[in-house]
C-alpha cells in the first residue's frame, strides 16, 4: 500500500492506495531551493544579455513586472533581489515601480502585495495596478498581423526601462507561462487579450488550432502573437523562475527575454514530461493546491493534463478548492449552450476569453466522467457538467479492485505523454 498527501488548497488530502493498481505520474517533491546567491549568479550570468550593471545607470526609470496571486514565481525574492541591484548601480528608489501583470484577472490585494513583494519592499517601492478595461491607463503600441489595435498599458511606455520576472510552467494553449505573457495578456487589454487568444481557436475547421497546445511553441499562433507584441515593448531584462512544490525558485533564468524565456522552457519540459506507456480509464488528479486551485478557470489547467493519460470514456477525479469559486462572474452562463459544439458556434459570433476556458472544460466532461472535489455549490459543479463527489474513495468506490490507474499530485506541473 502507499500513502500520497494530495494538494488541496492550503491544505492536502490523504490517499491511500494500491501501489500495485495506481502509478504516480510526475516527479518526485523536490526539497531544493535557490539562495540568494544562487540567484545572484543566475543574474551575473545572463543569457544572450549584456550584464544587468551595464543595461541599468542612474537616472533611469524602471518597471518591474510581477505576477499576480494566481502563480507561484518566488517573486519576493526575485524583485528584492532586483531593487537591491539596481539601487546599487545608482537608480534611485522614486524611479523605480512594480506592476501586477494581471491581464483580466481580478486586482491584486494589499494583503497579497505584501506576500508577493514582502513587506520590506510594498512598503518602499510604488505599485502599479493593471485595468485591462480601463481605457486611460492604456496606449496603443501597433497593430497585431490580422490588423487588429494593440493596447497595453501605458507605464510600458512611460518607464524608459522593463524588467519581467515570472515563473515558466506549461499552459494549455500558449504552450508555457512566463516570458511574452508578462506583458500580453499580462499588461494588455481586455480586447487585446481577445485578439490573441483567440487565434487558439480554429473556426473554420472546428476545435482547437494546429500547433496550441501544452508544451508547444513552435508553430503556436498565440504563443508567436504574444511574442510578436511583448517585442513592441522590448523589455530590457528578464528573470524567469521554475519553481518548486511550495513556489520557492529551484531554477533561475536571467538575460534576454525571448532567449532565457526559450532556454526556461526547455529545461522546464526536460524535467516536467514523461513518456507513459498507456492511457488508464481512472486518473486521480490534484491541482497542486494554492494557487493553483484558487478558482475553477485555474484549476482547469490540471484537468487538460489528466486528460492526456485518460482513455476516452474513463473518469478523471479532480481535486480542486476553488475557495474563489469558478474564476469569473460570467463564467458559468457559457454551460447554459447544449454542448460544445454550441458553445463554438457563440464563441464564433462573439468571442470571450472565459467563453473559450469553458469550451475547453466542456470538451472534456464530454470525453471524460469528470468528478469533482471542491468548495463549490453541488449545482455549479454540475451545471459545469461534472460531478461533485465527498472524497476520493466516494468516487472510485464503483470501480472493479483491479480497475489500473494514475495519480497526478502536481496537476499542471507534469505532462504525460503517450
Amino acid at each position: 500500500m502507499g500513502t500520497i498527501k494530495l494538494g488541496y488548497g492550503h491544505s492536502s488530502v490523504r490517499f491511500d492506495f494500491d501501489d500495485g493498481r495506481f502509478d504516480v505520474l510526475g516527479r518526485a517533491a523536490s526539497s531544493h531551493s535557490l539562495t540568494d546567491g544562487d540567484i545572484g549568479r543566475g543574474i551575473d550570468n545572463p543569457i544572450e544579455s549584456t550584464p544587468l550593471e551595464e543595461l541599468f545607470e542612474a537616472g533611469d526609470t524602471v518597471l518591474i513586472v510581477a505576477s499576480d496571486a494566481t502563480r507561484a514565481t518566488g517573486s519576493a525574492q526575485i524583485v528584492n533581489l532586483l531593487i537591491r541591484r539596481l539601487v546599487q548601480v545608482g537608480v534611485i528608489p522614486s524611479d523605480i515601480a512594480i506592476i501586477f501583470a494581471t491581464g483580466i484577472h481580478r486586482p491584486v490585494t494589499p494583503e497579497e502585495k505584501l506576500f508577493l513583494l514582502t513587506p520590506f519592499i510594498a512598503e518602499r517601492i510604488r505599485t502599479l495596478d493593471h485595468n485591462a478595461y480601463d481605457h486611460a491607463k492604456l496606449v496603443q503600441v501597433g497593430t497585431t498581423q490580422s490588423g487588429a489595435t494593440v493596447e497595453l498599458n501605458r507605464a510600458l511606455k512611460e518607464f524608459r526601462k522593463i524588467i519581467l520576472t515570472g515563473a515558466v510552467g506549461f499552459h494549455y494553449f500558449a504552450g508555457f507561462t512566463g516570458g511574452r505573457k508578462a506583458i500580453c495578456p499580462g499588461l494588455a487589454s481586455a480586447q487585446t487579450i481577445e485578439t490573441t487568444h483567440m487565434l487558439a481557436m480554429d473556426f473554420e475547421q472546428g476545435g482547437r488550432r494546429a500547433g496550441v497546445g501544452a508544451g508547444l511553441l513552435q508553430g503556436n499562433a498565440v504563443s508567436a502573437e504574444c511574442e510578436r507584441i511583448s517585442a513592441m515593448i522590448d523589455p530590457a531584462f528578464i528573470v524567469n523562475t521554475i519553481v518548486n512544490e511550495r513556489g520557492e525558485p529551484e531554477q533561475v533564468f536571467a538575460g534576454h527575454w525571448r532567449a532565457a524565456h526559450q532556454r526556461a522552457c526547455e529545461s522546464y519540459a526536460a524535467n516536467h514530461s514523461g513518456t507513459v506507456n498507456e492511457k488508464r480509464a481512472l486518473v486521480i488528479v490534484s491541482c497542486g493546491g494554492a494557487p493553483y486551485d484558487i478558482n475553477m478557470i485555474q484549476a482547469h489547467k490540471a484537468l487538460d493534463m489528466a486528460a492526456h493519460a485518460c482513455v476516452d470514456g474513463g473518469t478523471i477525479i479532480l481535486l480542486a478548492e476553488c475557495a474563489e469559486g469558478s474564476g469569473r462572474a460570467n463564467f458559468l452562463k457559457w454551460f447554459d449552450c447544449r454542448d460544445s459544439r454550441a458553445l463554438e458556434a457563440r464563441l464564433r459570433a462573439r468571442y470571450e476569453v472565459s467563453g473559450q476556458t469553458a469550451w475547453a472544460l466542456l470538451t472534456k466532461t464530454e470525453r471524460f466522467r469528470v468528478c469533482t472535489l471542491t468548495q463549490l455549490a453541488n449545482d455549479e459543479v454540475c451545471r459545469m457538467r461534472m460531478n461533485p463527489c465527498a472524497s476520493i474513495d466516494e468516487a472510485i468506490t464503483n470501480f472493479a479492485l483491479d480497475t489500473q490507474g494514475y495519480i497526478m499530485p502536481g496537476g499542471a506541473a507534469f505532462l504525460p505523454l503517450i
